[in-house]
């Protein structure tokens, strides 16, 4: 019965919904993965000289997500327009 959509094995789309959530979430993690260590390298004295995160440390870690995720927008966009210029060449 499962040609009809009642039990058996998932259809091949939702396999590949599947696998495309779980592709967006590795990418989303690896990028906030990233992230974080871009900021803490930039933002965080690695000394420790205090338990909390100091103001200064704070604005820069606000600064530096802004820029991360600004300039991410500005990649995606400009990977959409080469990948726009290419699929309209014959």
């Amino acid at each position: 019965m499962s040609f009809l959509g009642l039990g058996g094995s998932p259809s091949i789309s939702s396999q590949a919904k599947i696998q495309a959530a779980e592709a967006e979430l590795d990418m989303v993690t690896d990028m906030f993965n990233r992230l974080v260590e871009q900021c803490h390298k930039k933002c965080i004295d690695l000394s420790y000289k205090e338990s909390a995160v100091s103001k200064a440390e704070s604005n820069c870690i606000d600064r530096c997500v802004a820029k991360y995720f600004e300039t991410n927008v500005k990649v995606g966009e400009h990977m959409q327009q080469i990948g726009q210029t290419f699929a309209g060449r014959p």
